[in-house]
């Protein structure tokens, strides 16, 4: 019995994680990308041991077994940037930003087309509300240059959705009443917000442009809150805010480098570690230096991105939390506790619910006449984030979404709605 063919689908290419999934005809449904998993972490790792390259859990694993190469992850962060066209030393060769995200795509559909047992020729791409703020111009750009990266895959027709529109589409399909719901997607790069009607009798519906009240995002997301909370309990291990003998402070540009996911390699160029080797005789805290020194020079601040993420997502169901620090120095360690994130990310979380303020206000909405906050993206977890827009929407109930699957699950409704 032949199969039937479907040539659509949704893929999430997320800046921490990565879904994609498809629709039957009745439900969506996501697709497993990894080891039985629905997510693929965004990341690549070129194993310069093995002359080979790993995605997603297996990627950081061999990064983390000490395996020599080069780790890429955030990878999205670089679309719309002047970044995209520039790109990275692995090896001897020079390989372009732009291939390695057509690199990831490219694997990304093809175990969903393994996992489908089908091509994919149509896909609906999620993007945020806003690649870039305040650049009208360089968001258009990311969008243009994601969708000829898709098509550069082997997709022939491509379209986009609003993240948090499409994760609106997967909350719809299980609702009994009519609400007025804010989508709220925080996820690793940006968050973003639809305000949309929804109800049994229009989940159906093709065009849904009049339920679509409002879209707004602004440029935060939870590795963001990663750099801040680096910058805050890490950083200055390292020399981050310490003077130099003659009273001048230490270069920070070092240290924002290091504690951003996609700025890390340019920590690790000739020119950072020849600045860092003049200024030794000038340091007047020699442990905290030869610790800098030594993450530049055995290329080890990953591991620091890496045990940061995990602190900030155990600090969202714990109080305090305490991380291994090898990469400083042998049997280092530090305890973290919640009020240092959140004193960290207090300000982001501010320019987050501002955001979704005035996507209410764009369209008229006083924040009493919500409904519904729907809750979706790793970062949404976020003790701290979810108190202030709770204080900021006090009527309306929260509802959990999938963290990592609403959005995905949501474009292949889309692509169903589209293509069918």
């Amino acid at each position: 019995m032949t199969r039937p063919l479907l040539p659509a689908c949704g893929i999430d290419f997320g800046t921490s994680n990565s879904t994609a999934a498809i629709h039957d005809g009745q439900r969506a449904r996501l697709l497993a990308l990894e080891d039985g998993k629905v997510t693929l972490p965004s990341a690549i790792f070129f194993n310069v041991d093995e002359d080979s390259h790993s995605y997603g859990r297996a990627a950081l694993a061999e990064y983390l077994d000490g395996y020599e190469g080069r780790l890429m992850r955030s990878m999205k962060s670089l679309l719309g940037s002047s970044l995209m066209d520039a790109g990275t030393e692995v090896a001897g060769r020079h390989l372009r930003f732009r291939d390695l995200l057509g690199q990831f795509i490219g694997e990304v559909k093809r175990r969903a087309e393994a996992q489908a047992q089908t091509g994919f020729t149509q896909v609906v791409l999620g993007r945020p509300v806003r690649f870039v703020d305040d650049d009208d111009a360089a968001d258009a750009l990311a969008e243009r240059t994601l969708g000829e990266i898709a098509r550069d895959c082997g997709f022939r027709e491509i379209s986009f959705q609003y993240e948090p529109l499409a994760a609106a589409h997967d909350y719809e399909q299980d609702i009994t009443r009519e609400e007025l719901v804010l989508v709220i997607d925080i996820g690793g790069g940006t968050s973003d917000f639809s305000l949309v009607r929804l109800s049994p009798e229009r989940r159906g519906k093709s065009d849904r442009s009049s339920d679509l009240l409002a879209h707004g995002g602004v440029h935060i997301g939870g590795t963001d809150f990663d750099r801040q909370l680096s910058l805050a309990a890490v950083m200055p291990e390292l020399g981050l805010g310490l003077a130099l003998k003659d009273g001048k402070p230490f270069p920070s540009s070092v240290f924002f480098q290091l504690a951003t996911w996609h700025t890390i390699h340019l920590a690790y160029t000739r020119k950072t570690w020849s600045d860092l080797q003049n200024m030794a005789r000038d340091v007047a805290d020699r442990p905290r230096y030869d610790r800098l020194a030594r993450v530049v020079r055995q290329q080890r601040a990953h591991e620091i991105a890496i045990a940061i993420e995990a602190a900030k997502i155990a600090l969202s169901a714990n109080t305090s939390t305490r991380i291994e620090l090898d990469a400083l120095e042998d049997g280092f360690c530090i305890d973290i506790p919640r009020e240092i994130l959140e004193d960290a990310i207090g300000g982001d979380i501010q320019r987050v619910v501002q955001a979704a303020l005035a996507t209410l206000a764009s369209a008229g909405v006083r924040p009493e006449q919500l409904d519904t906050l729907f809750f979706t993206g790793g970062a949404s977890a976020v003790p701290a984030l979810r108190l202030a827009l709770a204080g900021a929407f006090p009527a309306a109930q929260a509802v959990e979404g999938d963290a990592y699957g609403s959005v995905g699950s949501g474009l292949a409704v889309t692509a169903q709605q589209r293509y069918g």
